[in-house]
């Protein structure tokens, strides 16, 4: 068994001339370990934000925090608390039909042919036309406006996921979080429906089935939502797609492999229009965030803070297909959450001082769209305009050991810099992100205080053989979002333990920098910094 490195003076000392090992951790003995199984057991019920277990482990957090000497940062104690509106989808009572130019008509099953987004407020009913408007990509800075000229007024856009070659993954990223939904309400249209290739299925349709009747979210907050009227929103089968493409000279299987070659898409009207009537009730909800800090040291510094994040959030429960029905999310997320009570428990065994402060935040709302971490960067509950960086720990994947990792927006930011100075002492390698089609930038908590110019990244494993590419793949398929995500799952504890420890010597280092965090000129996030996004 290759050597461990620990993160103590004794083992980073210039003059160290060998590694002090340490017994292997199991599941019995692994702190870390710990924190994910009292997070993903059956008594918090899957975390699904505002239920009874969700509050359950943020008392388990809260509790954790104070047990490290943590001292409470919320609005209330350790707690901020964020108000929801729920919308839960009935889809027994939901329906829709294609209609085509001749008249005719077939259903559009939801579930089996499209599934809606719930953290997007649904429209009772709708009957709009559709166009097909490519990527959906609105980028005028590089040149690209799939926008550009199109009617869609009363119009439902249908777009394909993806980006032309040549478009860096972080700019894909925000031109679908922010452009998107912009462009939507600016050309009036109703309602838009994403499209994907089979081969860039992330998972595949059947899972993706499992969580279409779950509750949706939005907050309660009208300016801090994506969508500020009723939005027809959704996801169409891609066994399903050829049907919005009958009638034309186009096929989808050949925009399909254009899309999988980055290739410029058409735009056109399609030939058949959507009705439909949603039934769903609406509820509104609080949740809290949860928070802690370790007050800097310095006297000019310490009015900065770091922020570790990590979002406590899952997706409750469902028809059992895997157990108990608990979607129990143990990587996705209890591991991230566990990586921040490590944290406090070292910093605190450690006897560490840092010049800034250090807050340490469990947001919920992430699965229904980076809900909590919207709230908490829009109204910090200390440090306000004094945030320094963020980094976010979400689903890092410990599979395998340690030898490579992503660091998703370093490049935007002298956080990189700082990701991989740290990186070399743990001889561990910092590589590009392989998949920027699948927007990892925007889909996890950092994202939230980039949009507000504070420089943020988050991490993932990455696999180095074709046997650890095989296990990553292999958990993508079965575990992502479904209820096997639970606790007898094979974990590389070691690799997570060193994970932690790599965390915690670069929060240290992030900490006590000088000039602290800044934004690289040439990146296009730098302007957030002086026009944050609501």
């Amino acid at each position: 068994m290759r050597c461990r490195f620990l993160v103590l003076a004794t083992c980073i000392a210039a003059s160290l001339a060998a590694c002090q090992t340490v017994p292997p951790p199991t599941k019995e003995t692994s702190q870390w370990w710990a924190h994910v199984a009292a997070l993903a057991s059956d008594r918090m019920e899957g975390r699904l934000t505002g239920s009874q277990g969700y509050e359950e482990a943020s008392r388990y957090v809260a509790g954790q925090f104070r047990r490290f000497g943590m001292e409470p940062a919320g609005a209330d104690g350790y707690f901020q608390p964020v108000a929801y509106e729920v919308q839960t989808i009935h889809p027994e009572q939901t329906s829709f039909t294609l209609h085509d130019a001749a008249g005719r008509s077939q259903p559009f099953a939801i579930g089996d042919d499209l599934v809606l987004n719930g953290s997007a407020e649904q429209p009772a009913q709708i009957e709009a036309p559709m166009v097909f408007i490519g990527y959906g990509l609105h980028l005028p800075e590089i040149g690209i406006d799939d926008f550009a000229g199109i009617d869609l007024q009363g119009k439902i856009a249908v777009f394909m996921s993806g980006a032309p070659s040549g478009i860096p993954g972080n700019l894909q990223a925000y031109a679908r979080a922010e452009e998107f939904p912009r462009q939507l309400a600016a050309k009036g249209a109703v309602g838009a429906l994403a499209l994907q290739s089979p081969a860039a299925m992330e998972i595949p349709w059947e899972r993706t089935k499992q969580t279409y009747g779950l509750p949706g979210m939005y907050l309660s907050e009208p300016d801090l939502r994506r969508f500020h009227v009723p939005t027809l929103i959704g996801n169409v089968n891609p066994a399903s797609t050829p049907r919005l493409f009958e009638g034309l000279g186009q096929r989808f299987e050949a925009l399909a492999a254009l899309a999988d070659a980055h290739q410029p898409l058409p735009h056109f009207p399609l030939a058949v229009t959507l009705s439909g009537r949603i039934a769903a009730d609406k509820a509104k909800i609080k949740a809290d965030n949860v928070v802690a800090e370790l007050p800097g040291s310095d006297p000019k510094l310490a009015d900065e803070a770091v922020v570790l994040s990590a979002h406590l959030d899952h997706l409750g429960a469902g028809k059992p297909d895997h157990g108990d029905g608990i979607f129990h999310g143990a990587m996705d997320n209890a591991s991230g959450v566990a990586s921040l009570l490590e944290i406090a428990r070292l910093l605190q065994a450690e006897g560490v001082h840092l010049k800034r402060s250090i807050l340490l935040v469990a947001v919920g709302g992430e699965e229904k769209g980076l809900l909590g971490s919207r709230f908490f960067a829009a109204h910090p509950t200390r440090h306000v305009g004094e945030i320094a960086a963020d980094v976010n720990v979400d689903m890092f994947l410990p599979l395998f050991p340690l030898h490579r990792l992503i660091a998703f927006g370093g490049e935007e930011s002298s956080l990189g810099e700082d990701a991989k100075g740290v990186a070399e002492r743990f001889h561990i390698s910092l590589v590009p992100d392989p998949a920027p089609d699948h927007l990892i930038f925007v889909r996890s908590d950092q994202y939230s205080f980039i949009r507000r110019g504070v420089p943020a990244m988050t991490f993932e494993f990455a696999p180095e053989t074709a046997e650890e590419r095989a296990m990553q793949g292999h958990w993508f398929a079965e575990r992502y979002h479904g209820q096997a995500d639970d606790l007898d799952q094979p974990v590389d504890l070691a690799a997570a333990d060193e994970f932690d420890r790599y965390l915690l010597a670069l929060i240290e280092r992030i900490a006590d920098e000088g000039r602290g965090p800044h934004w690289r000129d040439n990146s296009f996030f730098k302007r957030f910094a002086s026009a944050p996004l609501k």
